[in-house]
């Protein structure tokens, strides 16, 4: 008797094990690439805590989390073709899994994403911070956690996201682009700026500030010491027309290329 239930106990096991490969293996499917890494840069696979330098090439899967010292920057891409940059003095959770429409949880500091769909077609993502679940389609947008209170600045640039407080609920918040809206987290979702809103304009104009001091300052390198991809044009939308790339010198790298949108000098703020 004790054979016949263990031989028909066997299929079920077997079964049992095959499912849980499957459900895990699309988790290690979605990793993260490193296509760009400069200045202090590093990851944590677990709740150890143990920290390893990020390099040209390493692997993040999901569940990692990329820290970001005072000169660090990072560009990844993921599976689908989209990217996320994180600026310095930065900490974000890759979260993407094939189940999962989660990219990015951001703790603190600054990440500029660009989600990749063909023409026509949504490619829905979430990201989300301490206050605020950021659901998206195809786009290109920053997100900025100011302070350790959670306080978020979200600022589109092309496409559209839909912003909403996760601690005081409320009705969402569409953007377009040009527009931003801050997220606090005792109060209410205020109404979204308008286009001509001077705080979104000013973080950019900070951003190419910090761009000349990354990529020119004496010793400044990439992870690969090669080149770094431009995201000229529609970022956002793969195989639309006009999206040209371009090249330019960075000392002590090679021939370089730009990205479209530069890291900030820190994590918070405007």
């Amino acid at each position: 008797m004790l054979r016949r239930l263990t031989s028909a106990r066997a299929p079920h096991t077997l079964l049992i094990a095959a499912t849980l490969v499957v459900s895990l293996t699309p988790a290690y499917a979605q990793s993260a690439r490193v296509l760009v890494q400069t200045g202090n840069v590093s990851f944590i696979k677990d709740s150890s805590g143990y920290t390893f330098a990020l390099m040209d090439k390493s692997e993040i899967k999901p569940g990692y989390t990329i820290k970001t010292g005072d000169d660090g920057y990072a560009k990844l891409q993921v599976p689908d073709g989209s990217t996320f940059e994180v600026f310095p003095k930065s900490e974000v959770v890759y979260t993407k899994t094939d189940s999962i429409r989660d990219l990015l949880n951001v703790w603190l500091g600054r990440v500029k994403i660009m989600i990749q769909h063909a023409p026509g077609v949504p490619n829905p993502n979430k990201v989300t911070t301490p206050t605020a679940l950021i659901s998206v389609r195809g786009t290109v947008f920053d997100v900025d956690v100011e302070d350790i209170d959670g306080t978020t600045l979200v600022s589109l640039d092309e496409g559209s996201v839909v912003v909403q407080h996760r601690l005081k609920g409320g009705k969402p918040r569409e953007l377009v682009p040009g527009e931003s809206i801050r997220v606090y987290p005792n109060q209410p979702l205020a109404k979204a700026s308008d286009k001509s809103n001077i705080l979104h304009e000013a973080a950019k104009a900070i951003g190419r500030a910090a761009e000349d001091w990354i990529y020119t300052r004496p010793g400044g390198s990439t992870g690969s010491g090669g080149n770094i991809p431009t995201t000229g044009g529609k970022q956002g939308d793969t195989g639309k027309p006009g999206s040209g790339t371009g090249t330019a010198p960075a000392p002590g790298t090679g021939t370089a290329q730009t990205p479209g949108t530069p890291p900030p000098g820190g994590g918070g703020g405007d």
